[in-house]
């Protein structure tokens, strides 16, 4: 694909459904949560309180062509928030309910939709660094875990644990990965941890079996390194999820939103 109003059309007509991870590098790249009005408010306090792990670029303005900061982040009107990821997730009363590739079907006039930094938006500034992530260089999808760290609450949204994902690194490498991706901060920023102590330190007993994503092999000279992570939000849907009355949609995780803009630090 040439730029990203061409992929995004190749999702909307359903023939890119796979994970976004080194998909046109240098742009923007963004998560998803759709919510009724109702619950909008409380996430939108739940984003201000906790910019690092769901860092808010922008939300949907009574349709699902039009964005807050529109011209920002689309160019012209090509743009449709129903469509234009590879996948989505369907929850209903917290539970996941359905994987498909648009949901037209569920959005309504009572929903919005809100597009959040995703760390993907960071891979390529470190691989012109010379420190390509390994879920890049094998063109898979980043491991992704949930912790037992938890956010700040705001409104409906309480004891709402982080997602981060996870790159391996050696350790020589950890304090120059850290300055590159650290003016990211509309998409994760620097690490928030990392080592094998870490590790342990966000609740995660073991690297190779990831909560969301695929596996990626840690070498004998590597630690793992971790980032806050856009899958968060669905993750606190799931946690508050009974609350909220009607349907809920995310992204499917690694299956984002490429977006037009190249810079939001």
């Amino acid at each position: 694909m040439s730029n990203p109003k061409v992929f995004r059309e190749l999702c909307r007509a359903e023939v890119h459904t796979k994970p976004t991870s080194g998909v046109l590098p240098g742009y923007v790249q963004a998560n998803l949560l759709i919510l009724p009005k109702s619950a909008a408010d409380s996430f939108q306090d739940l984003c201000a309180r906790n910019p690092v792990a769901c860092p808010l670029l922008t939300k949907t303005l009574g349709s699902p062509h039009i964005l807050e900061e529109h011209a920002k982040f689309i160019s012209g009107d090509s743009f449709d928030i129903r469509t234009d990821f590879p996948k989505y997730n369907i929850y209903q009363r917290g539970k996941l309910v359905e994987q498909k590739n648009n949901c037209r079907k569920e959005w309504s006039k009572n929903h919005i939709g809100f597009l959040i930094g995703c760390s993907f938006s960071f891979e390529d500034a470190l691989k012109q660094a010379g420190l390509t992530p390994k879920n890049v260089l094998r063109g898979t999808n980043v491991s992704m875990f949930v912790t037992t760290k938890y956010l700040d609450s705001a409104g409906i949204f309480h004891q709402c644990p982080y997602v981060v994902s996870m790159r391996p690194y050696k350790p020589e490498d950890i304090n120059r990965v850290r300055e590159i991706t650290r003016p990211f901060k509309k998409t994760h920023g620097e690490p928030i941890d990392w080592g094998f102590d870490g590790a342990e330190r966000l609740g995660i007993s073991d690297l190779q079996k990831p909560d969301y994503g695929d596996s990626l092999r840690i070498a004998e000279d590597e630690v793992p390194v971790f980032w806050a992570c856009g899958v968060t939000p669905q993750l606190a849907i799931a946690t508050v999820g009974h609350m909220i009355d009607g349907l809920v949609i995310g992204h499917t995780p690694g299956h984002m939103l490429v977006l037009d803009a190249t810079n939001v630090c």
